[in-house]
């Protein structure tokens, strides 16, 4: 029987601090690397097959990147609590959210019937693909979604494997584990309203907002900079302070990311067109809309973006956009992600951190929810 890969992981080396956000997200991918080396390496001690067919693909999507926003942000956390010189626990825990990240896409994936992912196809339909190709009984369909679900616990598995290994080598290790303990619980809640708000036919501002705070805000910033800033140490008032300046920057880049589901060229994003819009996904840009129109009788707006609405075909899509224009709710998100940005910013102020950690956090924040161009074409 192969032995199980040690708890503390002898290969990790001490990491200098790569000094900004920018550069740890790129640093991140030296150090996931040799993770998934070690992991794979496992895998086809366990079985061939398992390694080629599945462990394989999942470590070619992990490797394919992404923003690394997660690792950025830790990074931050950890710098405004003062963290410097050996930065490994925090790149360490960089991958483990990368990781977290993929298992995350990958169920997501599924669960929305997207096809495209990082520059390829869905994990689902590759495998789907591979089950084609090779002739084998049985669904493609079925067995690519099968497959899936089971490469994204493995993603999920590496990951609380490799920050279990980082907590252990940490001083800081039960706070640690708490803050990741929590985040795994939210990210499963907001995807499970996520799906119930669709299935519910939902529109409502409150629970869209509940749906981005946990599905967006704590996952992609108000975590990962509490994972950061406790590996150096942090807690009380600054550990709340930089939490709550994550909620409030997570939620901006939330709706920021509404915006371009809707408004987006897909050219310059790199996620397909009108999903959101097709699958009348709950998203706050919706739910203020909605609102909109029903306050201002503007029937026209409401019965486009009703629940009972099927916006599939591409004239139902530009009904629905300019609903979301007509009613002024655009111009309403793009305010809200201005006084988002604000309160995270002073938030920040209140955790203690030197100026070049506030000015690192202001513009990781630009980044993170800054315009990207929209379509050119007129919306009427």
């Amino acid at each position: 029987m192969p032995g199980l890969p040690p708890m503390v992981a002898p290969s990790a080396e001490r990491v200098d601090d790569p000094r900004t956000a920018t550069a740890a997200a790129n640093a991140v991918g030296t150090v996931l690397e040799q993770v998934l080396d070690e992991r794979l390496s496992h895998s086809r001690a366990v079985d061939p097959v398992f390694a080629r067919e599945l462990a394989g693909r999942l470590a070619a999507l992990t490797a394919r990147g992404g923003k690394r926003l997660r690792t950025a942000f830790a990074h931050c956390g950890w710098r405004a609590a003062g963290g410097s010189g050996d930065a490994t626990a925090v790149l360490r825990t960089g991958a483990a959210l990368e990781l977290l990240q993929a298992c995350a896409l990958i169920h997501d994936d599924v669960m929305d019937g997207s096809v495209q992912r990082r520059g390829g196809p869905a994990l689902h339909v590759d495998l789907a693909r591979g089950h084609w190709a090779a002739g084998m009984r049985g669904s493609s369909e079925s067995f690519g979604t099968s497959a899936a679900v089971l490469a994204g616990d493995l993603a999920l598995a590496w990951a609380d494997d490799l920050l279990a290994e980082t907590a252990l080598g940490t001083p800081h290790g039960t706070r640690l584990h708490g803050e990741w303990r929590a985040m795994r619980t939210e990210m499963v809640a907001g995807q499970y309203r996520d799906l119930h708000a669709q299935a519910a036919r939902s529109c409502g501002v409150d629970e869209a907002l509940t749906i981005a705070t946990l599905k967006s805000a704590l996952y992609t910033v108000a975590r990962p900079l509490a994972l950061g800033a406790v590996l150096a140490g942090a807690d009380g008032d600054a550990l709340e302070a930089l939490r709550a300046a994550g909620r409030c920057a997570g939620l901006a880049f939330q709706l920021r990311d509404d915006l371009l589901g809707a408004f987006g060229d897909p050219a310059l994003t790199g996620k397909p067109a009108d999903d959101d819009l097709r699958s009348r996904k709950l998203t706050y840009l919706l739910a203020v809309a909605v609102r909109l129109a029903d306050a201002a009788d503007d029937h026209l707006s409401a019965a486009a973006l009703a629940p009972d609405a099927d916006p599939t075909s591409d004239r139902a899509v530009r009904q629905v956009r300019s609903a979301l224009v007509r009613t002024g709710a655009r111009d309403l998100v793009e305010a809200k992600i201005g006084e988002l940005t604000d309160m995270s910013l002073a938030h920040f102020d209140r955790c203690g951190a030197r100026p070049a950690a506030r000015h690192e956090f202001a513009a990781l924040i630009g980044r993170a929810t800054g315009a990207v161009p929209l379509r050119a074409e007129e919306v009427a």
